[in-house]
């Protein structure tokens, strides 16, 4: 499912905007831990982005330099956020493909689509020219890959105890501290790690 590029009204229900965070017991390895933001719920179907998985063995300067933004050992001058930028796994579908979750301070006619608050997805290689120049968004995060649900598929998980949703802010979605991630989504709920998974192995 590819993400539209304007804004639509959103369905009553929907979880465009907010986080789902998978429950302990999560059987599909892809998902163990992970929080997800939504940018896309409807009736036909779901689209979101993990924000705590690390692309292993890539850096934000070496996709650049595939991407040939950047000349070959120029990398050195990035602005500095960008040097230190981690790449995300978003999800399983379309792994080669980038997606750009950023404030909305920057915003592309035709490419941006402005999810809920401050929050934007831009998924072309503008935005990356953008922050390459230091005139792209304050806050950024950059994913390969998305994760997808078919129409009745998110419902069905989440009736089989599958995940927790929650509201979603841009300290916790744009945080370079990964490994937090899980559990301070969980705290937004009100809801310690320690209680959900106690209570997990009594289900």
């Amino acid at each position: 499912m590819k993400p539209p590029h304007t804004k639509r009204a959103t369905r009553a229900g929907s979880l465009e905007g907010q986080l789902l965070i998978a429950m302990p017991g999560m059987t599909d390895k892809r998902f163990r831990r992970s929080v997800i933001y939504m940018c896309a719920h409807s009736a036909e179907g779901a689209m979101g982005l993990i924000i705590n998985q690390r692309a292993p063995g890539l850096t934000v300067p070496e996709l650049l330099d595939q991407l040939e933004i950047t000349p070959e050992g120029d990398a050195a001058e990035l602005p500095a956020r960008l040097q230190g930028m981690e790449v995300h796994v978003g999800g399983p579908v379309e792994t080669g493909r980038g997606f750009v979750l950023h404030s909305s301070d920057y915003f592309a006619e035709n490419s941006t689509l402005a999810i809920a608050g401050d929050t934007c997805l831009t998924a072309t290689v503008d935005i990356l020219r953008a922050l390459v120049r230091g005139r792209g968004p304050r806050r950024a995060m950059l994913a390969l890959g998305y994760s997808s649900w078919s129409p009745g598929q998110l419902e069905n998980e989440l009736h089989a105890n599958g995940w927790l949703h929650g509201p979603a802010d841009n300290d916790l979605i744009f945080s370079r501290n990964l490994d937090d991630k899980y559990e301070r989504a969980l705290l937004k709920l009100g809801v310690g790690l320690q209680h959900l998974v106690a209570q997990a192995g009594h289900a």
